[in-house]
């Protein structure tokens, strides 16, 4: 399932494509054949992504609300000298005179009202990619929760735009178990976190590639072979079950939890041991 950054590139993608314009909105598939009648021959207001909802808005409060889930996706083709026939199941395609974009295979599509997206993002974790994101939101959840925190950073409700990847390389890089009690951290631990994110996710919306591994764990400086992988990026955990930890060598373990594979070290990611002061676990 896409990261939250690729929802915010995308969006980005889309306002530059086609904010301000008036477009030609079909369905070739046929699935979003009602709601793309309504839209067509409207103008493109915005588009806005909010943790992995994505949202592109209309004239008149009408949103074109998606989700991509685990195989969705959403090609935008701009300046082209002209538009192709639809191929495979286009579930969605946006197009002016030179440009078009072509969703496939998304959880969701669907044609919204103002208020109806106000309470997709309403049910929304705070999301570390926005500017108006309060992680004092998340931390309300977290501190007094007995659920572990890799099941929290997951949970779309609690912090918004989080995925496996970085949720498994934010956890590393603050040697934090991912079984951990999330009410055992401290705020000053969570706050850590989220500036943590704000800035790999950042990075992630200006490259497309996820690197959360630091200078002196680059490939270049430890003189080891680049990463291989359909997700790209430099990581310490994610994906490497069984290979060697870039920072004390232990092997990379794996679980499932939630039905999602957690990534960590054992040595540099301990078990967490409570001790009790002031009647909570320090």
């Amino acid at each position: 399932m896409p990261e939250g950054h690729t929802l915010h590139r995308l969006a980005n993608e889309l306002r530059e494509v086609f904010g301000g314009r008036v477009v030609r909105i079909g369905s070739p598939q046929g699935r979003f054949a009602d709601g793309a009648a309504v839209v067509d021959g409207s103008r493109v207001l915005g588009a806005e992504a909010w943790g992995k909802h994505l949202f592109v808005e209309f004239e008149g409060d009408r949103f074109v609300h998606v989700h991509l889930g685990l195989y969705g996706t959403f090609d935008v083709h701009p300046a082209v000298e002209e538009i192709p026939l639809p191929v495979g199941q286009v579930r969605l395609r946006i197009a002016t005179a030179s440009s078009y974009a072509d969703l496939r295979g998304a959880t969701t599509c669907a044609l919204v009202t103002l208020a109806e997206r106000d309470a997709v993002v309403a049910r929304s974790g705070p999301d570390p990619l926005r500017k108006d994101a309060d992680p004092d939101r998340a931390w309300a959840r977290i501190g007094r929760s007995a659920a572990p925190i890799g099941t929290l950073l997951m949970d779309q409700s609690v912090v918004a735009g989080v995925g496996n990847v970085y949720r498994a390389e934010v956890l590393f890089r603050h040697r934090i178990h991912p079984l951990r009690p999330g009410r055992t951290l401290r705020r000053t631990q969570w706050q850590a976190m989220w500036d943590d994110l704000v800035e790999l996710m950042e990075y992630g919306v200006r490259t497309g590639r996820i690197d959360t591994v630091r200078e002196e764990h680059t490939p270049e400086a430890m003189g080891r072979p680049p990463r291989v992988d359909d997700h790209g990026g430099e990581v310490y955990v994610y994906r490497r079950t069984g290979q060697p930890c870039h920072v004390c060598t232990r092997p990379v373990r794996t679980q499932v939890l939630g039905g999602r594979n957690l990534f960590w070290c054992g040595r540099c990611q301990p078990v967490f041991r409570s001790r009790a002061r002031d009647g909570r676990a320090a």
